[in-house]
């Protein structure tokens, strides 16, 4: 990994305490210069922080790469603190680069009022540009705006087809979409069947909504006994607001297996919120 160019650190020649310095001055531009890829690889897997000392020497040093990967430490608060107009920032500068993930990171920027004003319009030009690059979470994104009519008119031809695409490419919260579009008959003829194919592919992928969504229909076969060990595997890395929506939907449910595990992962919910107070 090369920089663009050295910049000189004053702070540094002055003999100040590296930890005083701004992040991305920790890192010599000489080492940057130097490093292997195997080496900066290592870097990436250890501490968090010093991970982002590299990554932010390397991001204001003119590296595309590192700019988006700077970009979403910020957002996630990976070894540095969170930063959601540093993040946007960073994606920014990347997108502007034609990177394609940094392209559908300022989308999501624009979905979610990250460091921006929410803007639906401007998100799914993000996701179209990302999608058109190749990128499969581009075309997840862009697919669900346009089969939602999410700051674009609703075209649901069109997003099967780039949900088909990215599941070309092994996205699998794309092949739970396609059979949500089998199970309900948006564009296809509905067709349990396919619907099954698709929500079991992507359960298998590790999907939580695909794991959730073959559990139901495993259960529309007398399948219980597998349906439930779906819905652990579900619950066990869902995030809290769909664990909260499976609480509600399997407590109203006509099986009594089904209400007794709402009933206990409502009881875990509590546990785990008792725990965390």
């Amino acid at each position: 990994m090369r920089p663009h160019r050295e910049i000189a650190s004053p702070r540094a020649v002055s003999g100040e305490s590296v930890n005083e310095l701004p992040l991305h001055e920790r890192v010599p531009l000489r080492r940057l210069a130097n490093v292997t890829a195997e080496e900066f690889a290592a870097i990436l897997a250890g501490s968090p922080e010093r991970a982002a000392a590299w990554v932010a020497a390397a991001a204001h040093n003119g590296i595309v790469e590192a700019q988006a990967v700077y970009g979403q430490f910020l957002l996630d608060a990976h070894g540095v603190e969170r930063d959601l107009e540093g993040a946007f920032t960073w994606f920014r500068h990347a997108a502007r680069r034609d990177h394609p993930m940094a392209m559908n990171m300022l989308g999501r920027c624009y979905e979610n009022g990250w460091g921006t004003l929410a803007c639906a319009p401007v998100a799914v030009y993000w996701y179209r540009l990302a999608a058109r690059a190749g990128l499969d979470w581009g075309m997840y994104n862009y697919a669900s705006s346009l089969a939602l009519g999410r700051g674009i008119e609703e075209n649901r031809a069109e997003a099967l087809d780039w949900f088909r695409r990215a599941a070309a490419l092994g996205h699998v919260k794309s092949l739970n979409f396609i059979g949500s579009f089998y199970e309900d008959g948006w564009v296809v003829d509905a067709d349990l069947e396919q619907a099954r194919h698709y929500y079991r592919e992507a359960a298998h992928g590790g999907d939580f909504r695909g794991q959730f969504n073959y559990a139901r229909l495993l259960a529309l076969r007398g399948e219980i006994d597998e349906a439930l060990v779906w819905l652990a595997r579900a619950s066990a890395h869902a995030t809290p607001s769909f664990i909260a929506q499976m609480q509600t939907w399997l407590a109203h449910a006509p099986l009594d297996a089904f209400r007794r595990f709402a009933a206990a992962l409502g009881t875990a919910r509590t546990t785990r919120g008792s725990a965390l107070a």
